[in-house]
Protein backbone atom coordinates (compact mmCIF):
# COMPACT_ATOMS: atom_id res chain seq x y z
CA UNK A 1 0.00 0.00 0.00
CA UNK A 2 1.00 3.62 0.30
CA UNK A 3 3.58 5.41 2.27
CA UNK A 4 0.94 6.88 4.25
CA UNK A 5 -0.93 4.09 5.19
CA UNK A 6 1.86 2.31 5.89
CA UNK A 7 2.97 4.87 8.31
CA UNK A 8 -0.92 5.01 9.86
CA UNK A 9 -0.68 1.21 10.31
CA UNK A 10 2.60 1.61 12.31
CA UNK A 11 1.55 4.03 14.70
CA UNK A 12 -2.07 1.83 15.46
CA UNK A 13 0.21 -1.13 16.38
CA UNK A 14 1.97 0.84 19.13
CA UNK A 15 -1.60 1.72 20.35
CA UNK A 16 -2.11 -2.28 20.30
CA UNK A 17 1.02 -2.72 22.01
CA UNK A 18 -0.18 -0.89 24.69
CA UNK A 19 -1.84 -3.75 25.99
CA UNK A 20 1.11 -4.90 27.74
CA UNK A 21 1.41 -3.09 30.98
CA UNK A 22 5.04 -2.28 30.46
CA UNK A 23 4.76 -0.15 27.59
CA UNK A 24 1.63 1.88 28.85
CA UNK A 25 3.37 2.28 31.89
CA UNK A 26 6.92 3.42 30.73
CA UNK A 27 7.21 6.72 28.60
CA UNK A 28 10.41 6.22 27.18
CA UNK A 29 9.25 2.13 26.29
CA UNK A 30 6.69 3.85 24.59
CA UNK A 31 8.79 5.91 22.48
CA UNK A 32 10.77 2.74 21.82
CA UNK A 33 7.87 0.65 20.81
CA UNK A 34 6.67 3.70 18.69
CA UNK A 35 9.70 3.80 16.49
CA UNK A 36 9.99 0.29 16.41
CA UNK A 37 6.48 -0.45 14.57
CA UNK A 38 6.82 3.23 12.65
CA UNK A 39 10.34 2.51 11.17
CA UNK A 40 8.84 -1.70 10.85
CA UNK A 41 6.19 -0.86 8.67
CA UNK A 42 8.13 1.18 6.35
CA UNK A 43 11.21 -1.55 6.28
CA UNK A 44 9.84 -3.49 3.43
CA UNK A 45 9.62 -0.36 1.08
CA UNK A 46 13.36 0.75 1.94
CA UNK A 47 13.94 -1.22 -1.55
CA UNK A 48 13.17 2.00 -3.13
CA UNK A 49 16.34 3.31 -2.68
CA UNK A 50 17.26 1.06 -5.86
CA UNK A 51 15.74 3.70 -7.94
CA UNK A 52 18.91 5.75 -7.88
CA UNK A 53 20.24 2.78 -9.74
CA UNK A 54 17.54 3.14 -12.52
CA UNK A 55 14.03 2.11 -13.25
CA UNK A 56 15.22 -1.46 -14.40
CA UNK A 57 16.84 -1.83 -11.49
CA UNK A 58 13.87 -0.49 -8.92
CA UNK A 59 11.67 -3.15 -11.02
CA UNK A 60 14.02 -6.15 -10.45
CA UNK A 61 14.29 -5.07 -6.92
CA UNK A 62 11.03 -3.81 -5.35
CA UNK A 63 8.49 -5.90 -3.30
CA UNK A 64 11.15 -9.00 -3.66
CA UNK A 65 13.88 -9.88 -1.38
CA UNK A 66 12.77 -6.79 1.20
CA UNK A 67 9.39 -8.59 1.57
CA UNK A 68 10.10 -12.12 1.50
CA UNK A 69 9.78 -14.74 3.66
CA UNK A 70 13.31 -14.27 5.28
CA UNK A 71 12.67 -10.97 5.19
CA UNK A 72 10.00 -10.95 8.03
CA UNK A 73 12.65 -12.86 10.31
CA UNK A 74 15.20 -10.22 9.46
CA UNK A 75 14.28 -7.08 9.86
CA UNK A 76 13.23 -7.18 13.39
CA UNK A 77 16.76 -8.27 14.51
CA UNK A 78 18.09 -5.35 11.78
CA UNK A 79 15.93 -3.27 13.91
CA UNK A 80 15.11 -4.31 17.40
CA UNK A 81 18.94 -4.24 18.32
CA UNK A 82 19.87 -0.67 17.42
CA UNK A 83 16.49 0.48 18.86
CA UNK A 84 16.74 -1.10 22.37
CA UNK A 85 20.65 0.03 22.43
CA UNK A 86 19.07 3.78 21.33
CA UNK A 87 16.44 3.70 23.87
CA UNK A 88 17.92 1.88 26.27
CA UNK A 89 15.49 -1.05 26.86
CA UNK A 90 17.24 -4.04 26.52
CA UNK A 91 15.18 -5.83 29.19
CA UNK A 92 11.96 -5.67 26.55
CA UNK A 93 14.28 -6.23 23.52
CA UNK A 94 12.29 -9.26 22.73
CA UNK A 95 8.88 -7.54 22.97
CA UNK A 96 10.20 -4.99 20.23
CA UNK A 97 11.38 -8.15 17.96
CA UNK A 98 7.53 -9.34 18.10
CA UNK A 99 5.95 -5.85 17.23
CA UNK A 100 8.82 -5.25 14.37
CA UNK A 101 7.99 -8.46 13.16
CA UNK A 102 3.62 -7.79 13.44
CA UNK A 103 4.98 -4.33 11.86
CA UNK A 104 6.88 -6.13 8.71
CA UNK A 105 4.35 -9.09 8.51
CA UNK A 106 1.12 -6.23 8.49
CA UNK A 107 3.28 -4.90 5.68
CA UNK A 108 3.49 -7.65 3.37
CA UNK A 109 0.46 -9.05 4.41
CA UNK A 110 -1.46 -6.11 2.82
CA UNK A 111 0.80 -5.52 -0.22
CA UNK A 112 -0.16 -9.00 -1.05
CA UNK A 113 -4.06 -7.92 -1.01
CA UNK A 114 -3.16 -5.17 -3.62
CA UNK A 115 -2.55 -5.42 -7.73
CA UNK A 116 1.09 -4.64 -8.00
CA UNK A 117 1.71 -8.01 -6.43
CA UNK A 118 4.76 -8.96 -4.57
CA UNK A 119 7.39 -12.00 -4.29
CA UNK A 120 6.51 -12.78 -0.47
CA UNK A 121 6.82 -16.58 -1.42
CA UNK A 122 10.87 -16.20 -1.64
CA UNK A 123 13.15 -18.13 -1.94
CA UNK A 124 10.82 -20.93 -2.73
CA UNK A 125 9.29 -18.86 -5.64
CA UNK A 126 9.88 -15.71 -7.30
CA UNK A 127 6.07 -15.39 -8.76
CA UNK A 128 5.08 -12.35 -8.34
CA UNK A 129 1.82 -12.86 -6.27
CA UNK A 130 -1.65 -10.44 -5.92
CA UNK A 131 -4.98 -10.98 -4.35
CA UNK A 132 -6.37 -7.85 -6.23
CA UNK A 133 -8.38 -7.21 -3.37
CA UNK A 134 -7.37 -3.54 -1.93
CA UNK A 135 -6.35 -0.85 -3.88
CA UNK A 136 -2.87 0.83 -3.17
CA UNK A 137 -4.73 3.26 -1.00
CA UNK A 138 -7.72 2.45 0.86
CA UNK A 139 -9.99 5.12 2.09
CA UNK A 140 -11.62 2.90 4.62
CA UNK A 141 -9.13 1.62 5.99
CA UNK A 142 -7.25 4.56 6.17
CA UNK A 143 -10.16 6.38 7.92
CA UNK A 144 -10.87 3.76 10.32
CA UNK A 145 -6.72 3.50 11.55
CA UNK A 146 -6.94 7.43 11.55
CA UNK A 147 -9.66 7.79 13.61
CA UNK A 148 -8.48 5.49 15.95
CA UNK A 149 -5.24 7.18 16.40
CA UNK A 150 -7.63 10.81 16.50
CA UNK A 151 -9.80 9.78 19.30
CA UNK A 152 -6.40 7.90 20.94
CA UNK A 153 -5.09 11.29 21.46
CA UNK A 154 -8.25 13.13 22.20
CA UNK A 155 -9.08 10.64 24.82
CA UNK A 156 -5.68 10.26 26.50
CA UNK A 157 -6.77 6.76 27.58
CA UNK A 158 -4.90 3.50 26.80
CA UNK A 159 -5.83 2.95 23.60
CA UNK A 160 -5.38 -1.25 23.68
CA UNK A 161 -8.80 -2.11 23.67
CA UNK A 162 -9.58 1.05 21.11
CA UNK A 163 -7.09 -0.82 18.68
CA UNK A 164 -8.35 -4.30 19.39
CA UNK A 165 -11.50 -3.03 18.50
CA UNK A 166 -9.78 -1.34 15.00
CA UNK A 167 -8.04 -4.49 13.92
CA UNK A 168 -10.73 -6.79 14.12
CA UNK A 169 -13.01 -4.75 11.96
CA UNK A 170 -9.65 -4.28 9.80
CA UNK A 171 -9.86 -8.32 9.33
CA UNK A 172 -13.78 -8.64 9.04
CA UNK A 173 -13.69 -5.27 6.16
CA UNK A 174 -10.70 -7.46 4.32
CA UNK A 175 -12.32 -10.22 4.37
CA UNK A 176 -15.71 -8.73 2.86
CA UNK A 177 -13.98 -7.07 0.39
CA UNK A 178 -12.10 -10.80 -0.55
CA UNK A 179 -15.46 -12.03 -0.77
CA UNK A 180 -16.46 -9.01 -2.62
CA UNK A 181 -13.90 -9.52 -5.50
CA UNK A 182 -14.52 -13.22 -5.90
CA UNK A 183 -18.08 -12.56 -6.32
CA UNK A 184 -17.35 -9.87 -8.59
CA UNK A 185 -14.92 -12.47 -10.81
CA UNK A 186 -17.29 -14.92 -11.28
CA UNK A 187 -19.96 -12.22 -12.62
CA UNK A 188 -17.63 -11.15 -15.01
CA UNK A 189 -16.99 -14.63 -16.08
CA UNK A 190 -20.65 -15.15 -16.59
CA UNK A 191 -21.25 -11.98 -18.09
CA UNK A 192 -18.42 -12.14 -20.81
CA UNK A 193 -18.51 -15.03 -23.59
CA UNK A 194 -14.08 -15.46 -23.78
CA UNK A 195 -12.18 -18.49 -22.36
CA UNK A 196 -9.25 -17.80 -20.78
CA UNK A 197 -7.40 -15.73 -17.33
CA UNK A 198 -9.53 -13.65 -15.74
CA UNK A 199 -8.14 -10.73 -13.53
CA UNK A 200 -10.50 -8.27 -11.51
CA UNK A 201 -8.58 -5.09 -9.77
CA UNK A 202 -10.40 -3.04 -7.49
CA UNK A 203 -10.75 0.91 -7.36
CA UNK A 204 -10.90 3.42 -4.72
CA UNK A 205 -15.13 3.43 -5.24
CA UNK A 206 -16.24 -0.24 -3.50
CA UNK A 207 -18.39 -0.83 -6.57
CA UNK A 208 -15.88 -0.09 -9.37
CA UNK A 209 -13.68 -2.23 -10.55
CA UNK A 210 -11.66 -3.25 -13.86
CA UNK A 211 -10.56 -6.33 -15.37
CA UNK A 212 -8.73 -7.40 -18.37
CA UNK A 213 -9.27 -11.10 -19.81
CA UNK A 214 -6.75 -13.11 -21.00
CA UNK A 215 -7.55 -15.60 -24.06
CA UNK A 216 -5.06 -17.07 -26.85
CA UNK A 217 -5.55 -13.78 -29.42
CA UNK A 218 -6.83 -10.93 -27.23
CA UNK A 219 -6.88 -9.23 -24.11
CA UNK A 220 -10.06 -7.41 -23.44
CA UNK A 221 -10.41 -4.86 -21.23
CA UNK A 222 -13.39 -3.31 -19.41
CA UNK A 223 -15.41 -2.22 -16.12
CA UNK A 224 -17.68 -3.22 -13.37
CA UNK A 225 -19.96 -0.65 -12.39
CA UNK A 226 -22.33 -2.47 -10.02
CA UNK A 227 -23.62 -5.50 -12.08
CA UNK A 228 -22.64 -3.89 -14.89
CA UNK A 229 -19.83 -5.02 -16.73
CA UNK A 230 -18.90 -3.52 -20.23
CA UNK A 231 -15.56 -3.94 -22.15
CA UNK A 232 -13.69 -1.07 -22.86
CA UNK A 233 -10.77 -2.14 -25.49
CA UNK A 234 -9.61 -4.90 -27.34
CA UNK A 235 -5.38 -5.75 -27.90
CA UNK A 236 -4.71 -8.19 -30.49
CA UNK A 237 -1.73 -10.58 -29.92
CA UNK A 238 1.05 -9.56 -32.25
CA UNK A 239 3.17 -12.53 -33.27
CA UNK A 240 7.20 -12.01 -32.39
CA UNK A 241 9.17 -11.04 -35.55
CA UNK A 242 13.20 -10.81 -35.82
CA UNK A 243 12.61 -6.06 -34.84
CA UNK A 244 10.55 -7.58 -31.33
CA UNK A 245 13.40 -10.15 -30.34
CA UNK A 246 16.14 -7.56 -31.19
CA UNK A 247 14.42 -5.57 -28.45
CA UNK A 248 15.01 -7.99 -25.99
CA UNK A 249 18.57 -7.02 -25.47
CA UNK A 250 18.02 -4.05 -23.43
CA UNK A 251 17.64 -4.17 -19.48
CA UNK A 252 14.56 -2.71 -19.69
CA UNK A 253 12.55 -5.25 -21.52
CA UNK A 254 14.40 -7.86 -19.57
CA UNK A 255 13.54 -6.32 -15.99
CA UNK A 256 9.88 -5.77 -17.90
CA UNK A 257 9.67 -9.19 -18.55
CA UNK A 258 10.83 -10.58 -15.11
CA UNK A 259 8.06 -8.49 -13.59
CA UNK A 260 5.08 -8.03 -16.31
CA UNK A 261 2.28 -10.93 -16.60
CA UNK A 262 -0.03 -9.78 -19.22
CA UNK A 263 2.17 -8.71 -21.95
CA UNK A 264 1.66 -6.87 -25.34
CA UNK A 265 3.85 -6.37 -27.70
CA UNK A 266 3.44 -3.80 -30.70
CA UNK A 267 5.66 -2.46 -33.53
CA UNK A 268 5.99 0.41 -35.85
CA UNK A 269 7.85 1.52 -38.48
CA UNK A 270 9.19 5.14 -38.94
CA UNK A 271 11.74 6.91 -40.94
CA UNK A 272 14.69 6.38 -38.97
CA UNK A 273 13.85 2.72 -37.98
CA UNK A 274 11.56 0.83 -35.53
CA UNK A 275 10.26 1.73 -31.83
CA UNK A 276 8.42 -1.79 -30.09
CA UNK A 277 6.59 -0.97 -27.14
CA UNK A 278 6.32 -3.69 -24.24
CA UNK A 279 3.28 -3.10 -21.95
CA UNK A 280 1.28 -4.68 -19.38
CA UNK A 281 -2.22 -4.60 -19.66
CA UNK A 282 -2.97 -5.31 -15.98
CA UNK A 283 -2.48 -1.80 -15.61
CA UNK A 284 -4.48 -0.19 -18.50
CA UNK A 285 -6.29 3.48 -17.70
CA UNK A 286 -8.70 4.97 -19.91
CA UNK A 287 -7.81 2.95 -23.36
CA UNK A 288 -4.13 3.69 -22.41
CA UNK A 289 -1.40 1.11 -21.57
CA UNK A 290 0.74 3.34 -19.67
CA UNK A 291 3.49 0.93 -17.82
CA UNK A 292 6.01 -0.47 -20.01
CA UNK A 293 9.08 -0.11 -22.30
CA UNK A 294 9.68 2.08 -25.36
CA UNK A 295 12.82 0.44 -27.59
CA UNK A 296 14.05 2.59 -30.68
CA UNK A 297 15.59 0.35 -32.96
CA UNK A 298 17.52 1.31 -36.26
CA UNK A 299 17.05 0.24 -39.83
CA UNK A 300 19.64 -2.63 -38.89
CA UNK A 301 17.55 -3.73 -35.85
CA UNK A 302 19.97 -2.49 -33.51
CA UNK A 303 18.94 -0.54 -30.38
CA UNK A 304 19.93 2.70 -30.04
CA UNK A 305 18.02 3.52 -26.95
CA UNK A 306 14.93 2.46 -24.57
CA UNK A 307 12.67 4.36 -22.19
CA UNK A 308 11.11 3.02 -19.09
CA UNK A 309 8.24 4.27 -16.69
CA UNK A 310 4.74 4.87 -16.40
CA UNK A 311 3.71 6.93 -19.26
CA UNK A 312 1.31 8.94 -17.48
CA UNK A 313 1.66 12.34 -15.13
CA UNK A 314 2.21 10.94 -11.52
CA UNK A 315 -0.98 11.56 -10.15
CA UNK A 316 -2.58 10.50 -12.78
CA UNK A 317 -4.69 6.81 -12.20
CA UNK A 318 -3.37 4.08 -12.51
CA UNK A 319 -2.58 4.16 -8.70
CA UNK A 320 -0.39 1.07 -7.68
Amino acid sequence: MDTGSHLLFGTTLTGLAMLHPEVSADPVLFQAMLTATMVGSQAPDFDTLARVRGYSTYIRVHRGVTHSLPALFVWPLVLALPIAWTFGVWAHVGLLLAWIFAAVGFHVLLDWFNAYGVQCFRPFTRKWQHLDVLSIFDPFLFALHAGGVLWWIASGTNPGLLFVAVYAVTAGYIAVRAAHHLRVVARVRHQLPYEGIYQVAPGFHWFRWQFVVETEDCFYTGHVRGKHVEVKDIYVKEAFDSIVEASKSTDGVRAFLQFAQRIHVSCSAGQDGYVVKWRDVRFWYNHQLPFGVDVMLDRDMKVTGYSFDWKKKAWAPPFV
